[in-house]
């Protein structure tokens, strides 16, 4: 058991370092498709060797170092390596094979890795699903759920990507400050959707994933300071801020899921909800009012109550018909359905719920039927409900959300 345990400490530290240590291997060798390879050989050497030998003191240099070697031998049997060395002498640079671990460490090529995949030779889906690949460690698998496409399709996606960032020769720097903003809304919704993984993780036995969540936020914080005035970097941050302040009171002791309306608020960390709020009231007071913006004034509804029945729904309600109209999409139909719901009654929400059944990227999806369980529940229809709540289950890749769906099934089975 022991050892298990010391095996999922390496594979965390590994997923938690792997972009600092592309973004520093693509940085000195110019080739990103090329460094995510010997980013990968790298770690599984590390996998392999470190529970025999230890984790080194550090680990990223080892990461780059061995990375670095092999790529180096790839570079070395091309012809191609003397036309990149040529490139990179014209840069006023020198190529040294060797890498030198603490000088090579730069605390930007992570940001930087993020607008570089973000580039606009690539769609912004493209983009998106290159930049969770390589700068959140997503699976296909996890980045294919939150488009809500099939794996396939998004292997696909994220192969043209890589092959138009190789066609492109980008260059690893961080952009200038036009192209930062150009490239600034596709940078930001991959942050948002690195977050929400690591928030709620789509796929495995964990319902968070911490190392993502963390991450998220530290990116959006070297964004803030890349860009103090920007209202929008400024929601996403209030957004995180007060979404990651439930964490401690998601889950149970058998790490089983705890929805919102009967989380211990007590347990909600204070310190990161008057953070968010003060990001929040700063960026509302710029005028302009954006997607992210909107999601975090719900949340902050949600925070500012101490009791789930002081909840302002009527609030909310107005909130989510704003953000319909600001950046409408089947989720946020899905979400005002619910606070509809609270307001006007569970009718009204199965009402607006029906509009999504012809919607191919929502119609399947576990949530609609989770959430229509819940509100044909609320209307006493318990067969209704039984058959949703199971057909939710079914359709999640999460355990502990599969989990928490069969028990109310049960539950209202065994009434």
């Amino acid at each position: 058991m022991a050892e298990s345990h010391h095996d999922a400490g390496i594979e965390h530290l590994l997923r938690e370092v792997a972009p600092q240590v592309l973004g520093a291997v693509a940085r000195r060798f110019r080739d990103f498709s090329l460094a995510e390879d010997a980013v990968q050989e790298a770690m599984i050497a590390a996998f392999k060797q470190w529970p025999q030998e230890g984790v080194p003191a550090n680990p990223r240099g080892w990461l780059i170092q061995v990375a670095g070697r092999r790529l180096t031998d790839h570079v070395r049997s091309e012809i191609a390596r003397r036309e990149r060395e040529t490139a990179i002498a014209a840069e006023g640079e020198s190529f040294s094979p060797e890498l030198e671990i603490e000088a090579d460490m730069d605390p930007d090529d992570t940001l930087i890795l993020l607008f570089m995949c973000c580039h606009p030779a690539l769609s912004a889906s493209s983009a998106i699903a290159l930049t969770l690949r390589a700068v959140g460690g997503l699976t296909t698998a996890e980045i294919a759920n939150a488009f809500l496409v099939p794996e396939a399709t998004m292997a696909q996606r994220i192969s043209r990507a890589k092959q138009t960032i190789k066609a492109s020769v980008v260059r690893f720097h961080l952009p200038a400050a036009h192209e930062r903003t150009e490239r600034l809304p596709t940078v930001l919704h991959v942050l948002y959707l690195i977050f929400s993984e690591g928030y709620a993780s789509s796929i495995g036995s964990r319902l968070q994933r911490l190392d993502l969540a963390r991450e998220a936020i530290r990116l959006t914080r070297n964004i803030q300071v890349l860009l103090p005035e920007n209202a929008e970097v400024a929601g996403l941050l209030a957004l995180m801020l007060l979404t990651d302040a439930r964490r401690p009171a998601r889950t149970g002791p058998d790490e089983e899921l705890i929805p919102l309306d009967r989380q211990d608020r007590t347990l909600w960390d204070r310190a990161e909800i008057a953070e968010g709020i003060e990001l929040l009231t700063r960026a509302l007071s710029k005028g302009s009012v954006g997607l992210y913006q909107l999601q975090a004034a719900i949340a902050a509804v949600h925070d500012e109550s101490e009791r789930v029945e002081d909840t302002d729904w009527a609030q909310i309600v107005a909130l989510y018909e704003l953000l319909r109209r600001v950046s409408p999409s089947p989720m946020v139909t899905l979400n005002h359905a619910i606070a509809a719901a609270m307001v006007h009654g569970a009718a009204k929400g199965l009402e607006l719920l029906r509009a999504l059944d012809g919607d191919p990227r929502i119609a399947g999806h576990y949530r609609l039927h989770a959430v229509r369980a819940h509100l044909l529940e609320k209307i006493g229809d318990r067969e209704g409900a039984i058959k949703h709540y199971r057909n939710a289950a079914t359709r999640t890749t999460s355990i502990p959300e599969r989990n928490y769906l069969m028990t109310q099934a049960a539950r209202l089975a065994g009434d």
